[in-house]
């Protein structure tokens, strides 16, 4: 792939970055490197290892625990299958356990190491998908285990007596791709690699951990908090990589199908960042490009193959069945099939969600196209990585959505480039993590003292709490768990298990959905899609998670509406600031779906509102909110009668913003705004974290106020837009159908608050 490309000719680029390539650098094996690893290398291409790699290597060897977080590409996973393949033939006994966020990263990784044809390893993947006659031979059997932590947390520690043997052995934990934990999903991990560090302990082992990870902000720190160890950090990237021309690209403004037929009344419309995707994917593939498209959710995937698939098919019949979609929710052998066309050159183009954005080893890509910023600047290098991993040049085209962050990257690309990523945020000390973490602990040997240390320093009084409770029972020998079975604890904050998607004409599980979605994508009426193939939801039974569907192809799409209330729990932090107040606490949320739209899918037209009989969903979680007196909103312009609409128009641009300065995206949050809350008596904006117990997000907004909202208010004033669009305050999950919005009034609100706070 040349550094120039058509593409980049087009109008519709604002800027291209280009990134020079660079040479590696070897150095000589380690004198510790087990000859047969040595030789298997050289078998397969690598005659001497990075730089990076031997340092990383050499100190897991040494037992230092390391996170080695280097660029995507960089061969992260030699730096730990050299010590921990070397241990296994060294010493007959060893066992390693390997971890990762994605079941299609183990895959890679499973072919990987078995390829390697090293006599007495036994890789063996274990996870969901591992028939059960199986897992015997595997506990019994394999000395490199590959699994997730969400089965290390079902299955292996409830039954850590049948992994006796393994535990005792464990030399090595590999915690691949440890960027990926963060939020609730981290801080839960970080607690499950605590419960294997006891468990290990428990049977003799004292494993040594070796993490990669994606370029991060402190990649030491977070690491450090994720396994609760001293990590030392090598972070100098000595690998090759070709030339990168990444090219940001703002979709044109086109006149709205359905305005009036008059040029001076014509409504403009930013064209969609999904049709944009889906046609840049079909140039790339007609020209031979080996292309990934990378999508933000499942239908958004399905969309981008489905319309590409039509393009090429109209100009080559049969090139569009070279294009698929991939992500969660498809069953194992649909994965594995597209996994394997992919890397066999079948396929030319994909369509992914970020399920294929980590490790997965996909040789050969020419260029990757991003539909909508990824929310973070590692996410957004992580994907980038997927193109030129062959060490040839590479083409990346970021797509923006109309969308406030969006256009505010492709048009400030200093917020992007030449800028350090995002430190990763994770919380362990969560109550509503520690706690059910801790019954987990108790439920698999009791909980002593000297293992409540293990936990952090908030967890004895949570133990206390807890036996208070009647969850735990507690004896001079420690907490024990009280009731039969082990606690149901979801480590992804999904809120339970996935929701079954059948056809109710033949049974056939088409996939899942997670139970936080499912009120606003499985509702009845809803329009769903999969592998390209439209369906219509009949029936969704929360109680047995189970949504039944039929084939359709209806003319229009579905959008939910839903309510939310906020009331303020506790105060954590505040700055007094005169007429502007900052605050940082606890807030208990209450939201409900409560109806959808049906709109026209050629013409946005609205066709009716359908009601919903659908529970409230409550919980307690972090906010960060600030107030604002109504003598100040009137000194700077805004009317009364304006006052919702500009406190709502600054909700749904900040929230928009956060991503640029906290590892999370829009979706991971929530928002209110109110011209007279009843608990701060004044009008009042909330930005809170949407998971229960919050997820480190809002701290992190309170910490950096100033420059988030300085960022929210000249997303706002740059916008070209009159009266407000999606590319500055409309947002794409307001309850309230993005009304009312006032443009001019969120930038006298955002100006005053900036006025006040100190920088």
């Amino acid at each position: 792939m040349p550094v120039t490309h058509p593409l980049l000719s087009r109008p519709a680029v604002t800027h291209v970055e280009r990134i020079p390539a660079r040479s590696g650098r070897t150095v000589a094996w380690p004198g510790w490197v087990h000859e047969d690893v040595r030789t298997a290398y050289a078998e397969n291409g690598i005659l001497q290892p990075w730089e990076h790699q031997a340092v990383a290597a050499t100190m897991a060897h040494d037992g230092l625990h390391v996170v080695l977080a280097t660029g995507t590409g960089s061969g992260k996973s030699l730096g730990y299958q050299l010590p921990a393949l070397s241990r296994l033939l060294s010493d007959e006994r060893a066992t390693a356990l390997y971890l990762s966020p994605t079941k299609a990263l183990a895959a890679d990784q499973l072919r990987a190491v078995a390829g390697l044809g090293l006599s007495g390893v036994r890789p063996e993947s274990y996870d969901g998908d591992t028939p059960r006659a199986e897992r015997e031979w595997i506990r019994q059997h394999s000395r490199f285990v590959l699994t997730n932590p969400d089965m290390l947390h079902h299955a292996v520690l409830p039954g850590h007596a049948h992994w006796a043997a393994f535990l005792r052995r464990l030399a090595y934990v590999v915690v691949d791709e440890c960027h990926a934990y963060r939020g609730v999903f981290g801080s839960h991990v970080a607690h499950v690699l605590r419960r294997l560090r006891r468990a290990a302990a428990r049977y003799g082992g004292s494993p040594t951990f070796v993490l990669a990870s994606a370029t991060s902000g402190d990649p030491a720190d977070a690491a450090s908090r994720l396994t609760g160890l001293k990590v030392n950090a090598v972070t100098s990237d000595a690998s090759p990589r070709g030339a990168v021309t990444f090219a940001l690209w703002e979709p044109p403004l086109v006149s709205s199908s359905h305005s009036s037929s008059s040029l001076d009344d014509q409504l403009l419309v930013r064209r969609s960042a999904l049709a944009e995707t889906a046609d840049l994917l079909a140039d790339t593939i007609a020209d031979g490009t080996r292309t990934l498209a990378f999508v933000r959710s499942r239908k958004g995937a399905e969309l981008i193959a489905t319309w590409s698939r039509a393009r090429l098919n109209a100009a080559v019949p049969g090139l569009g069945k070279r294009v698929a979609a991939y992500r969660g929710g498809y069953l194992r052998e649909d994965r594995r099939a597209i996994e394997q066309a992919l890397l066999a050159g079948d396929l030319l183009g994909l369509a992914s969600t970020n399920a294929l954005e980590l490790g997965v080893d996909l040789v050969g890509l020419d260029a990757v196209l991003m539909c909508g910023y990824p929310g973070t600047r590692a996410s957004m290098w992580q994907q980038a990585g997927r193109a030129g991993r062959a060490g040839g040049d590479a083409l990346v085209v970021l797509i923006a959505r109309d969308d406030p962050l969006d256009m505010y990257v492709v048009h400030h690309p200093a917020a992007l480039f030449g800028k350090p990523v995002e430190a990763t945020v994770l919380d362990p000390s969560n109550p509503y993590i520690l706690g059910p973490q801790l019954c987990c602990a108790a439920a698999e040997a009791a909980l002593t003292a000297e293992d409540l240390e293990m936990f952090g320093p908030a967890a004895p009084a949570a133990a206390e709490a807890l036996a208070a409770s009647g969850a735990l029972r507690k004896r001079p020998t420690g907490y024990y768990w009280t009731r039969r079975g082990t606690p149901d604890v979801d480590l992804r904050g999904t809120g339970g298990a996935p929701i079954s998607v059948v056809e109710s004409a033949t049974g056939k599980l088409l996939g899942t959905v997670d139970p936080a979605s499912a009120h606003a994508m499985l509702h009845v009426g809803a329009v769903h899609l999969h592998q390209g193939q439209t369906y219509v939801v009949d029936d969704l039974d929360l109680d047995d998670a189970v949504a039944l569907v039929h084939a359709a192809d209806p003319d229009w799409s579905t959008h939910p509406r839903d309510i939310t209330d906020v009331s303020v729990v506790a105060v954590r932090s505040y700055v007094d600031a005169g007429p502007i107040g900052l605050f940082l606490g606890e807030v208990d949320v209450t939201n409900q779906v409560v109806s959808y739209q049906r709109r026209r899918i050629s013409t946005g037209e609205i066709i009716d509102t359908t009601p919903l009989d659908l529970p409230a969903r409550e919980f307690r979680t972090v906010a960060v909110w600030f107030t604002i007196s109504p003598r100040e909103l009137s000194r700077a312009g805004v009317a009364p009668a304006d006052i919702p609409g500009a406190l709502h128009a600054a909700e749904h641009a900040a929230i928009g913003l956060l991503p640029l300065i906290a590892t999370c995206d829009r979706w991971d949050i929530g928002g209110l705004s109110t011209a007279n809350h009843p608990d701060t008596e004044a009008p009042t904006v909330f930005v809170y974290d949407g998971h229960a117990g919050g997820a480190g997000f809002a701290e992190r907004a309170y910490g950096t106020a100033a420059a988030w909202l300085t960022a929210t208010r000249d997303a706002i004033r740059s916008c070209a837009c009159e009266a407000g669009c999606p590319s500055c305050i409309q947002s794409p999950k307001c309850g309230n159908g993005n009304s009312p919005l006032d443009k001019p009034g969120a930038v006298s609100v955002l100006g005053s608050v900036l006025a006040h706070l100190p920088a």
